[in-house]
């Protein structure tokens, strides 16, 4: 999930340098894995997004950490050459890609680590920043009965990517973001140089990165906390008609103590009319299960809100003890009587939820849309303001895709990693996620983003852009506010001629001093 703040964009290819030839490059690096020459048209010049295209000079399959190493110091031996670190290609503005530079395929390193540790009787698989995280989930529960602790939504993602954002899904409010369950990194700075780190070895290189955008090294290794895995979940959504309510609740939720509360808290905001995918149909989980709008009621506004809730368990545990453990929980909350869905669904389903969909979406051809998303975390005390704004006004109507919101805990953050948080102990998640069709309809789209981020800078919200993307330094100091000193120097220190992720468009490659 990426913030939108970009409008549609060809960037036009980078003008002919006397060392941008391939071959040659391809000879000073002296590569063990392959190079093969840059294209608009090629994976390396697109992605999800579909808003942005660029025309790299080449595409580099690492073998590994060595590979990548050498790339980086070839490019500093040049006088402009970038590196951008590309994993999955998820990005929506293009912050993985080099214009008229070097793209470094993470997944060609995915099956590089995948070993099984025990360090003071706590068990961590430590794995390649090129695998996805769908791939990390099978093996570990397949293989050793184990899964990591904190997850994305979509699991298509690459250990590397998440982590150089956070990583947020229903279980953070728990756990923290992916950023905060991780204990060592392995990770190919500015400078070329491999460099393993933790919060006592390079501890500011390790904080650095995490959620660093790329711009202080590479990720080709990462040491991911594990815990035994259910076998079983309970998915559960309930209905809300007033926003105070779901919030009270799903803040309730959040804040209770492990063992009083579900494992997976997130919820969403739905159209209030019958449209199949911004309306009602949206919300049961069994295709069986239809929507009665007979139930919502009458003094419901323009739209309304789910809460979607999930209980691990064991096979081995009796229903009537699952059945008990839901019911104590949800009579606590209070959502619209009647209006409930639920479903039991192995650990594994539940997790690769969102893979359904993307089959779902591809065999309708949507999957390739453009994806003009905008992701916000808005502070506990704007909230209120937000929804009646943004959603009871700006996207009543839906977006053409999920509309989530949910809250995270502060204290579950670390506030060493480079994310930018709002103030507070509570703050929410808001993701627009649009499947938007090509034409007028996407930069339609891509303005209202604009709008909705303009609309929270006039007001003055506590807000910033969960995997944020600006044209200019004065926006990315404000997006830092105080830790825009820290960032510069962690930059400084770690990448001073600013090679990689120059997508970001945070720092301009400099020359060689």
């Amino acid at each position: 999930m990426i913030a939108c703040l970009g409008r549609i964009v060809h960037v036009t290819e980078a003008e002919p340098r006397p060392d941008d030839d391939v071959s040659s490059i391809s000879k000073s690096i002296d590569l063990q894995g392959s190079i093969e020459s840059g294209g608009i048209t090629g994976v390396a010049g697109k992605d999800f997004g579909g808003l942005y295209s660029v025309k790299p000079l080449a595409l580099i399959k690492p073998s590994g950490a060595e590979d990548i190493a050498r790339v980086v110091k070839a490019a500093s031996r040049t006088s402009h050459l970038t590196v951008a670190a590309r994993g999955n290609g998820h990005s929506i503005n293009g912050q993985a890609m080099a214009d008229g530079g070097l793209v470094i395929d993470m997944r060609s390193t995915e099956e590089n680590h995948f070993k099984l540790l025990t360090i003071n009787g706590s068990p961590y698989i430590d794995v390649s920043g090129g695998a996805l995280w769908e791939d990390v989930l099978t093996r570990c529960v397949s293989r050793f009965g184990l899964a990591p602790r904190s997850w994305t939504d979509y699991l298509s993602l690459t250990v590397g990517g998440t982590l150089s954002n956070a990583g947020v899904s229903g279980q953070a409010f728990r756990y923290g973001p992916q950023t905060s369950n991780v204990t060592e990194l392995e990770v190919v700075t500015g400078e070329g140089e491999i460099t393993v780190c933790s919060e006592t070895q390079n501890s500011e290189l390790f904080f650095g990165v995490l959620g660093g955008l790329g711009q202080f090294g590479i990720i080709t290794r990462a040491r991911v906390k594990l815990q035994p895995a259910p076998d079983m979940v309970r998915w559960i959504r309930v209905v809300y008609s007033e926003f105070e309510e779901f919030t009270r609740d799903a803040e309730f939720l959040v804040t209770q103590k492990e063992g009083e509360s579900f494992d997976y808290v997130e919820g969403f905001v739905f159209s209030n009319n019958d449209d199949p995918v911004n309306g009602w149909p949206s919300v049961p989980l069994d295709p069986d299960h239809e929507f009665n709008p007979a139930h919502i009621p009458q003094t419901a506004g323009s739209v309304l809100y789910c809460l979607e809730v999930a209980l691990h368990y064991r096979n081995n545990d009796h229903p009537s003890t699952i059945d008990a453990a839901v019911s104590r929980l949800l009579g606590r909350l209070r959502f619209v009587e009647r209006l409930k869905s639920q479903m039991d669904v192995s650990y594994m389903e539940f997790l690769l939820r969102v893979k359904r969909a993307e089959e779902h979406a591809k065999a309708n051809g949507i999957w390739d849309s453009p994806h003009p998303w905008l992701n916000i975390f808005v502070s506990k005390s704007n909230i209120v303001e937000f929804d009646q704004t943004v959603f009871k006004k700006m996207v009543k109507d839906g977006i053409g895709g999920p509309m989530l919101i949910y809250p995270l805990l502060r204290s579950k953050w670390d506030n060493r990693t480079s994310v930018a948080l709002p103030e507070g102990e509570i703050f929410y998640i808001v993701a627009l996620l649009r499947f938007v069709p090509k034409g007028p309809s996407v930069e339609k789209s891509v303005v209202q983003n604009h709008e909705i981020v303009k609309w929270c800078i006039k007001v003055g919200l506590d807000f910033k852009l969960y995997l944020p993307h600006y044209q200019s330094k004065e926006d990315w100091k404000r997006h830092f506010g105080n830790q825009w000193t820290r960032f510069v120097e962690r930059k400084a220190s770690f990448d001073p001629i600013a090679i990689l992720a120059p997508g970001q468009k945070i720092f301009k490659r400099t020359h060689q001093s």
